[in-house]
């Protein structure tokens, strides 16, 4: 499913600007900034990725990753980043950062990380073997951070290549709040019937309806 930036900024200016979605349990904007943690758990590798220790190690086969993912009843997504990237950076010194945010995403979903040039040979869901490099060509991955992710009945995975099966990609940085909000979204099995944006909208009505304050973390 395509999601373009121009339709996120459209979307998301439609909430009021300030307005945005809440964590699970309606997380408010002002406790975010307090819940970073002193240390976000990442390390820097020598490929110049910053790497979280929970991230999936594998064989590089996306077909084995993508029903072990089942198996543990999560979704299973792929990260794409490369090195010098300032916004992947962000991605990790922020939003992995925020304590409720990556026990949401490690309790529900397994990511597995590539590196958008690397040379290292992925086996696509169709079986077709190449580098990491000519794979995020194959799937038209042109910069990053970008996100793909599947759902959990690999039955409407398998077989297909990748950019095919995935159930939504989340195109570039966002911000914590949005962020959150499309590992929600995915989650929800609801993508078939609502757009981000709505979801996103909804969330916010609910949370305001509960009496929180729901502001968009840094602007």
């Amino acid at each position: 499913m395509a999601l373009t930036r121009r339709s996120l900024l459209s979307g998301f200016s439609a909430l009021g600007g300030a307005s945005a979605l809440g964590l699970a349990g309606g997380l408010s904007g002002a406790a975010i900034a307090p819940a970073l943690a002193k240390d976000p758990g990442y390390t820097i590798g020598e490929d110049g990725l910053y790497h979280q220790d929970w991230f999936v190690e594998s064989f590089l086969d996306l077909r084995d990753d993508i029903k072990e993912a089942a198996d543990e009843g999560k979704n299973f997504a792929i990260l794409w980043e490369q090195r010098g990237c300032p916004y992947c950076k962000e991605m990790h010194k922020v939003n992995f950062a925020v304590p409720e945010i990556r026990k949401y995403i490690k309790a529900n979903f397994n990511i597995l990380q590539l590196d958008i040039w690397g040379p290292r040979k992925v086996t696509d869901l169709d079986g077709k073997e190449m580098g990491e490099r000519e794979l995020a060509q194959r799937w038209r991955v042109n910069f990053t951070p970008t996100m793909n992710f599947f759902q959990m009945d690999t039955s409407k995975s398998l077989g297909k290549v990748g950019r095919e099966a995935e159930v939504m990609r989340m195109p570039g940085y966002f911000k914590p709040f949005h962020f959150v909000a499309m590992f929600e979204y995915v989650r929800s099995g609801r993508t078939k019937e609502i757009g981000f944006q709505r979801f996103v909208q909804e969330k916010g009505d609910k949370l305001r309806e509960e009496g929180k304050k729901v502001e968009l973390w840094g602007g």
